[in-house]
């Protein structure tokens, strides 16, 4: 399954309603999900893609891989505080939402998958 876009009605569905619970972000998904935020113009960003699809398809039907465009999705980065891109966003079943900021290697971030997503 290759990575899927969102806009931010498509997000308040698949992944969290900002707007409900006085903003507190409660997870919608029935799997981990990887929220990729980036920027079309963004080189560490173009970079990190077709890693991510690459993950895509390992881990299909294991976890939802998203990404949003900063540009285009203000209000979702403003909610999650995004403040440099790449900014990787780790939505784990149970347990606290991680976050990393930059470009990650294929090694890396697939260690970072499995320890914090499938652990």
């Amino acid at each position: 399954m290759p990575t899927i876009h969102l806009k931010k009605a498509d997000f308040i569905k698949r992944v969290a309603d900002i707007y409900a619970n006085n903003g507190k972000f409660e997870f919608l998904g029935d799997k981990p999900a990887l929220i990729d935020f980036y920027a079309e113009w963004c080189g560490p960003c173009k970079m990190l893609s077709p890693v991510l699809e690459e993950l895509s398809k390992e881990y299909a039907g294991k976890i939802d891989i998203y990404k949003i465009n900063v540009d285009e999705e203000d209000e979702l980065a403003t909610y999650f505080s995004i403040r440099s891109i790449p900014t990787l966003i780790f939505v784990p079943m149970n347990g606290k939402l991680q976050r990393v900021q930059g470009a990650m290697g294929k090694p890396q971030l697939k260690e970072a998958v499995e320890t914090i997503l499938l652990k």
